[in-house]
Parts: structure tokens; sequence; C-alpha cells
């Protein structure tokens, strides 16, 4: 029976994908690809994975799948019996279906957007920069509201929204650097991430030598 194959891009949001892995159980083969050295990009064998040629894809079987979100539903969905997801008729779910899709729908092109307008060494008082800095920090204090309140994005329980929000406020300031000293709710939070023996096992297979930024 044919396994499936994780195809992790050091440094990427495919490390969510590592991550549901072992939190779930699943079995699974791990194929690790570095990032070009000089522009920090994927290599051309793993954008020859998928038509979009980004982070993360899946093979199993015949299937070939990219983007986090999709990827996350179809493990939890096809090996995981829906654990770590809420359905419809839990107090919580709500919450649960609006940060999991909050991660790649507001905060991570909050960064993504700063990260390329940083690059461009643009002038400080900038219009854009200004109002891209702002945009980020106003997602931030949103993401610092929620923590505040409780222990998880859904609420009491650890779920798949936690695994799609925690690449952005952990490896992706390896590539914009931001503080997060104003939010003391967030670096909580983090700590008891990096609690988890998932995240832990998931960052020495796919990312071994990175220190998690959970401060």
């Amino acid at each position: 029976m044919p396994m499936l194959t994780v195809h992790h891009l050091g440094k990427s949001q495919s490390e969510r994908i590592v991550w549901l892995c072992e939190e779930l159980g699943i079995a699974y083969e791990l194929k690790i690809y570095d990032r070009d050295p000089a522009t920090q990009l994927a290599p051309p064998e793993y954008k020859a994975l998928h038509p979009m040629g980004t982070a993360p894809v899946i093979e199993d079987g015949g299937v070939v799948l990219a983007e986090s979100g999709a990827i996350v539903e179809y493990l939890v969905t096809k090996y995981g019996n829906r654990r770590l997801v809420l359905g419809p008729d839990h107090p919580d779910y709500p919450h649960f279906v609006y940060w999991f899709h909050f991660a790649n729908g507001t905060l991570q092109p909050a960064t993504g957007r700063n990260m390329i307008l940083t690059r461009l060494d643009l002038p400080h008082d900038n219009p854009m920069l200004r109002a891209m800095n702002a945009r980020l920090d106003l997602a931030l204090g949103h993401v610092q509201a929620r923590l505040a309140k409780v222990d998880y994005f859904a609420g009491s329980e650890f779920t798949t929204a936690d695994i799609m929000i925690v690449f952005t406020l952990t490896t992706m300031r390896l590539f914009l650097p931001f503080g997060l000293a104003p939010y003391p709710a967030i670096l909580g939070y983090l700590q008891r991430i990096g609690r988890r023996e998932g995240y832990q096992r998931a960052l020495r297979k796919g990312d071994p030598g990175l220190t998690p930024l959970l401060h």
C-alpha cells in the first residue's frame, strides 16, 4: 500500500503538515528539501511537485495535493477520524472555523506583504508600508485579545486552528522579524505549544537544528 509522502520545504508552511501527522500519529514518509542558499526559495525539484510550486505538498497514492488548509482537511478526514476538529454541534465551532481560516486568510498574508515591502527598502514614512504595518499590528492585537481569554484559538481544546496559525507566529519571523513583547498572551500561548511532544517531534524531524521562535 503506498505510503503518504509529506514533501517538506525547510522553514516553510509545510511544517504544519509534519506537525499534524505527528499529533495524529499518521504514518508518513518525510522528504526534506533545502532552500536555495542565495534566493531562499524552493529548489526546482520542489517547485516541480505541483503546478503552483509552493509548500506544502503531499502525495497519497495518485493524489498530489497542495495548500495547507486543504491538506489539513484531507488528512484529518481520511486518516485522523476528524480528531483535532470541532464539529458544528460544538459550542466553540464558530471560533474554530474562524481562526482556522484567519491563519492564511488574514495573518499570513499580513506578514507576507510586510516581508515584500521591507525587502524593497522603502522609506519608513511610505504610505503603503505604514498601512501594511498597521494591518499586521491590528491582526496581532486581535490574536492577543483572543489568547488573553482562552488557552487555544478554538477555546479550551487544541485543534487544527492552532496548527494553522503557529507557523506565522514563529518560523515566519525568520523572514519578517517582529517582536512579541507587546503581546504577553501570545507569548504564553507559544510556551504551551512548545511543550507539546508532537510539535517537538515535528521540528526535530523536519527542521533539525532550528530553534523555534517561541519568545
